[in-house]
């Protein structure tokens, strides 16, 4: 086992890990930006070093600096958390040529599902339902128009590089595809340096169903069920819960043996998730492959009783899985707690909070590195809390959810905890039928 494991992010999945690693004995370094010398992860980690200023490029991004600190604390292996360079192929081939575990997925790994295409066609020959579309990248406008009336409008054309809504273009009729491709490209190649687009199919009232996945470096993979993340704004997650109100346990069976033989495919290590569309007849189809934890990873760990944290570093030291699958044995549900204004446009509100009060009581879990006095930077994504909780039944869960809101008080800032406190409310999100698209012509002016 790791004796020292230095984690390479900040806020609370950073808090995250450094817990985790206490109760297994690791001891951990902290890496943090000038804006976060102030964080918790700094004070609660055994030693803590300084990368760089506030911008993500010159701290949490600069791989340099992250290996030095890992070699002048004596770190025998890095954890990356989620975002930053959890799913970036180089600083793992780095870590690698160190000898600093990445307690992640391998560089072969993470260029296999993060081109798009090519993890569509890898999950093809798996045997994994994929969705009608382009075999890899599109050459040209005409070729897009082609395939297009051939697998019949609506049609979506992608980033190879994606992520986060941009590049991601719907087309609905022939007329619009010259203009959405030019933007879509002009978007991805800003965003990504990359402009390869490709297109699917678009599939109309979807649900976006994902499936934790634990593999090792034996071979075996373990599925622990599923999410359904399909509150969502702008391609953003804003709700997430398991099970899903709309999988039954058929198609659950289906798509954990897709996600199982998936992750084979590739011989993953480390905790992972696959992601699919679920059309409104039932049929599933693989969207994409997340190489790494997902922040919504902790309602997962409510309904199974597993720490993926804990089996994350488990895997990485040569500990195999069990190849046994898991089943919810009971509901849960997460809101992503944002320093954003939901009632102008989900703007972000960073600053100063001068009071708070986080909400507690049975089955309530606060994932949060936030603190009264606490000065929310404005360089990095505006998430300051995850409010999870659990109860035997859905219609138990969202009543929970509703009194930790109101219990959950915030003063200093704008949160998005109006509009989680309106959506427990909502008839149609408590009858568990709505599809990603559901946020699009929601009213937030009465927040």
């Amino acid at each position: 086992m790791f004796k020292k494991i230095l984690i390479a992010n900040r806020g609370e999945i950073a808090l995250r890990i450094i817990r985790t690693c206490k109760e297994m004995g690791i001891k951990t370094v902290a890496v943090y930006s000038t804006a976060d010398k102030d964080s918790l992860h700094v004070r609660f980690a055994d030693e803590a070093v300084c990368i760089g200023p506030a911008p993500s490029k010159q701290s949490y991004l600069n791989m340099q600096s992250i290996i030095s600190a890992a070699e002048i604390t004596n770190a025998d292996a890095i954890h990356p958390g989620y975002g930053f360079l959890s799913e970036n192929a180089e600083f793992s081939r780095i870590c690698d040529a160190y000898k600093i575990k990445f307690i992640g997925a391998s560089a072969e790994q993470i260029n296999q599902m993060g081109d798009k295409a090519t993890a569509k066609e890898t999950m093809k020959k798996a045997g994994v339902p994929v969705i009608p579309g382009s075999d890899g990248l599109l050459s040209s406008v005409e070729e897009g128009k082609a395939l297009a009336e051939e697998i019949g409008y609506p049609v979506i054309i992608k980033a190879t590089a994606g992520g986060g809504g941009r590049g991601m273009r719907i087309i609905r009729h022939a007329d619009e595809f010259q203009k959405h491709w030019e933007d879509a490209k002009m978007e991805s190649g800003a965003a990504f340096g990359n402009d390869g687009l490709y297109l699917e199919k678009f599939i109309e009232e979807p649900r976006h169903i994902e499936i934790q996945i634990v593999g090792d470096q034996y071979g075996n993979v373990s599925h622990l069920s599923e999410r359904d993340c399909s509150i969502q704004r702008r391609h953003q997650k804003l709700i997430e819960e398991t099970p899903s109100p709309i999988v039954s346990p058929e198609l659950r069976e289906q798509m954990g043996a897709a996600a199982v033989a998936g992750a084979k495919a590739i011989r993953y290590e480390g905790a992972g998730t696959i992601e699919f569309l679920v059309d409104k007849y039932g049929k599933f189809y693989f969207m994409e492959m997340n190489t790494r934890i997902q922040v919504e990873h902790p309602i997962t760990e409510e309904v199974t009783g597993f720490d993926l944290i804990k089996e994350q570093i488990k895997v990485a030291a040569g500990e195999p899985v069990s190849g046994t699958h898991y089943y919810p044995n009971q509901y849960a549900m997460e809101c992503r707690i944002n320093a954003e204004d939901p009632k102008n446009g989900f703007r972000p509100s960073p600053g100063v909070i001068k009071q708070i009060n986080l909400p507690g009581g049975h089955g309530v879990r606060v994932d949060s590195h936030v603190y009264a006095g606490y000065v929310i930077p404005p360089n990095y994504d505006s998430m300051i809390a995850k409010l999870i909780v659990s109860a035997p039944t859905r219609e138990e869960v969202i009543v929970r959810m509703k009194r930790a809101l109101q219990e959950f008080f915030i003063d200093g800032i704008k949160t998005t905890i109006p509009f989680h406190l309106k959506m427990m409310d909502d008839e149609t999100f408590k009858s568990g039928y709505f599809n990603t698209g559901y946020l699009d012509n929601f009213d937030f002016s009465d927040l």
